[in-house]
């Protein structure tokens, strides 16, 4: 499956970070309940691995990928875990090299236009704008889709139920990257239905 086609399967890709191991499958469940198959499981947490294994062996209706690659040797054991994509807050030469050497697909983070042609110059033609509010949201996307109109973007970063669909709306824009789909609260209650809930409505997005 390639990235395009991840990333258009989803309005919105749920950033997650998982705090509790034994959360991770039921997550999963409730948020492709709710419609949303696309995971972006984040490395910020010491279960993030041991999560995705989890998720690709026992959800199998989710499209499963790791966030937060910071690190070469991460790519491989992500890979080797179930991830079939990769998601990074930004680009090096090492990620880059890292990248072609897994095989395994990734939505590299830019924040400038610089950022952006220097990502197309290495062959990423699908970019992820982070922190996408802080570089300037919905008025960077439209700024750039002229110079820049090959690039199709994720935009991650403070952006919310309200927003989204603003940003859905510019055609420079697959989907969006959402941390409002899995609140710690309605997790450490096991509250799989409001995350269902939560999934349903951003299914629903455009």
């Amino acid at each position: 499956m390639q990235l395009i086609d991840i990333m258009r399967t989803s309005a919105v890709i749920p950033v997650i970070a998982i705090d509790d191991i034994n959360h991770a499958v039921p997550l999963a469940r409730a948020l492709v309940a709710g419609g949303i198959r696309v995971l972006e499981v984040t490395l910020r947490t010491s279960h993030g691995l041991a999560a995705i294994r989890m998720i690709a062996e026992q959800v199998p209706e989710a499209i499963v990928g790791v966030g937060t690659l910071t690190r070469p040797e991460e790519f491989v054991a992500a890979r080797d875990a179930g991830a079939v994509f990769g998601v990074s807050p930004g680009l090096t030469a090492t990620l880059i090299a890292a990248a072609k050497s897994s095989g395994l697909p990734l939505l590299p983070g830019v924040m400038t236009p610089s950022e952006v042609m220097a990502a197309r110059e290495h062959g990423f033609r699908q970019l992820k704008l982070f922190p996408a509010m802080q570089a300037g949201g919905v008025g960077m996307l439209n700024a750039i889709s002229g110079p820049l109109g090959d690039i199709m973007f994720c935009p991650t970063g403070g952006i919310s139920v309200e927003t989204a669909p603003q940003f859905l709306a510019l055609k420079n824009v697959a989907c969006v990257g959402g941390s409002w789909l899995t609140p710690k609260d309605a997790m450490l209650a096991g509250d799989w239905a409001r995350i269902t809930a939560l999934a349903t409505a951003a299914s629903a997005l455009k």
